[in-house]
């Protein structure tokens, strides 16, 4: 995933209370969006949450192999009816078929991959995402937020490339996209793109550069929705949906 030539510059306040113009992607569309752009022969991880949903729409006509944390390399798509196996399960405890030559393995052996540079990409859900890439996906403010960081440490900061999958706010509008984070960091500096239900997005050694917007979703409108800078080309790319309601790049 290589970063967005990027031609002009500019500041922006956000907004929490700006009127989107789109509905934006649902969960699902963003995973089928980053699905699409994963390269053949790639090995990759899928996080829990919306991350486990890009297992569906992996293209059939390249070879993929996911892995899982819990000890899956060569993870199918999820199990439903006859093939719920209750001992087959993912990272998310969602039922998953396996693949022709599957293999698995304890967790030594699983976060060894994943610590040793083996994956090509991991793919995460976040809670905040700063402008140099920083990631923040394991705690909150909540009093119920989980007590400790988990495997999504060892990913960020083992896999070659992080693609992360999130809304482009908050539930209340607060932007998600930041100079800073606020939560604590799972890894400083591993976000290479970011896939939102508004736009995708480079992380760049200049900044958030705009890969490609929604159909609909205006530059001063992305800015007013996103603390960090954001970074355009002359021409960002338009993610627009086919009949079947599938996302594409026009």
């Amino acid at each position: 995933m290589q970063g967005t030539q990027m031609q002009t510059q500019g500041t922006q306040s956000h907004n929490t209370q700006s009127q989107q113009p789109v509905a934006g992607l649902t969960r699902q569309q963003i995973a089928q969006l980053l699905a699409s752009d994963i390269p053949d022969g790639s090995i990759v991880n899928l996080g829990i949450g919306m991350p486990t949903l890009v297992g569906d729409y992996l293209p059939p006509d390249k070879d993929i192999l996911l892995h899982s944390e819990n000890g899956i390399l060569g993870m199918g798509p999820a199990a439903s009816g006859k093939d719920v196996d209750p001992d087959l399960i993912n990272a998310s405890r969602q039922p998953i078929t396996l693949l022709d030559g599957a293999s698995i393995t304890e967790h030594t052996v699983s976060f060894a991959m994943m610590r040793g540079g083996h994956l090509d990409y991991a793919v995460l859900g976040a809670f905040q995402v700063s402008e140099k890439g920083d990631l923040a996906n394991w705690k909150t403010d909540a009093a119920d937020a989980i007590p400790a960081v988990g495997g999504a440490m060892d990913l960020a900061v083992g896999a070659k490339q992080v693609l992360v999958t999130m809304e482009h706010r908050g539930r209340d509008g607060t932007p998600k996209l930041l100079r800073q984070c606020s939560y604590p960091l799972t890894g400083k500096g591993v976000v290479t793109r970011i896939y939102t239900d508004l736009a995708v997005i480079d992380v760049t050694p200049a900044g958030l550069a705009v890969h490609a917007m929604v159909a609909g979703v205006t530059e001063a409108f992305l800015r007013s929705v996103t603390e960090a800078p954001l970074i355009f080309p002359a021409a960002p790319r338009t993610i627009v949906l086919d009949p079947a309601g599938a996302p594409r790049y026009a």
